[in-house]
């Protein structure tokens, strides 16, 4: 994969390809845009430690994810289950083609989808954001988490429905308002 005649060239090839993906996902998980950048920096210093063991990884981008999943529930685990996404980092983004009611409207509605994900079990959380939200195949999904991919089919599905529970609203909304 990397040519180590020029290892610095394929470190910054592999940040810059899967940085904001990896950032995005971090993002989702802990709530936090510092938090996130901290993550993500962390993400990408254990790949460059683990340097090595890229002959050994068929797959690029789910090393990488893996990485950030351990990353992440380390992260998790360390804040000792508090809730996960802080309304901060979604009250920043704001839309100049709607109105204020509209915008207010919409933040409270990504408010409580972020608020519902967080309270989802810690692996129903992973398979929403990684399929949901980051839009990672099912093959990737359950090679990030390290499950069969009938389980991941299986998660996303009781995540969903369960967060349909959660929010009383249709699935395609309640991934809609996440993102």
């Amino acid at each position: 994969m990397i040519d180590t005649e020029n290892l610095e060239d394929g470190i910054s090839k592999i940040y810059h390809l899967h940085y904001l993906d990896v950032y995005r996902f971090l993002v989702c998980f802990s709530g936090s845009q510092n938090d996130a950048e901290d993550l993500t920096q962390e993400v990408f210093i254990r790949v460059l430690n683990n340097m090595s063991d890229l002959t050994r990884v068929s797959n690029l981008k789910t090393w990488i994810f893996s990485i950030a999943k351990h990353v992440a529930i380390d992260h998790f685990r360390k804040k000792r289950f508090s809730l996960i996404f802080s309304e901060g980092f979604f009250k920043q983004l704001v839309s100049t083609d709607k109105k204020p009611n509209d915008i207010i409207e919409h933040n409270e509605m990504k408010q409580a989808v972020h608020n519902a994900i967080s309270r989802l079990k810690p692996n129903f959380r992973a398979v929403v954001i990684l399929r949901g939200i980051n839009e990672c195949s099912i093959k990737e999904t359950s090679e990030i988490l390290q499950c069969s991919q009938s389980k991941v089919k299986v998660d996303y599905h009781r995540a969903l429905k369960d967060l349909k529970k959660k929010l009383n609203i249709q699935i395609e909304e309640v991934i809609g308002n996440a993102n």
